[in-house]
């Protein structure tokens, strides 16, 4: 049986992307994209909650998602989940979920303004983080 592993969101950047290099010399942005959904409450009172995911891009794209994402800015998130785990300083086993990007559309601009522009850029390929390589290394990554 065939498995998949793909996600999909739309949402908005929470913070300025993150752009660094490996030791080896690829780059890696990370930014995290907040999703609202709006459901009844126990009391039948409508509330809204926000959904935060932790997103990174590799390569080009992730070169290209620092130069055109921003905080507010709404984008369209296509990739797979990552689970990574490492020891931390304490010694404790600490595990971080994560969207691995393929696919980012930048909807329009930052801070709302509707869909006014967007740009699509995909991943060329599989890459030594893409969908069919090897797992990242904990210590090859320049954050935590």
């Amino acid at each position: 049986m065939a498995s998949l592993n793909k996600v999909m969101l739309i949402g908005n950047v929470g913070k300025d992307p993150e752009m660094r290099y490996t030791a080896n010399g690829k780059a890696v942005t990370t930014f995290s994209v907040a999703c609202n959904r709006v459901h009844n409450g126990p009391d039948g009172e409508r509330r809204e909650e926000t959904d935060w995911f932790d997103v990174v891009a590799w390569d080009k794209l992730a070169e290209l998602c620092s130069q055109y994402l921003q905080k507010g800015r709404q984008a369209y998130v296509e990739g797979r989940l990552q689970t990574r785990s490492w020891e931390g300083q304490d010694g404790q086993k600490r595990y971080k979920t994560e969207v691995v990007a393929n696919t980012v559309l930048f909807l329009g601009s930052a801070g709302g303004g509707g869909a006014a522009r967007m740009d699509r850029f995909d991943d060329p390929g599989p890459s030594e983080q893409g969908g069919g390589g090897p797992p990242v290394d904990p210590d090859d990554l320049p954050f935590e």
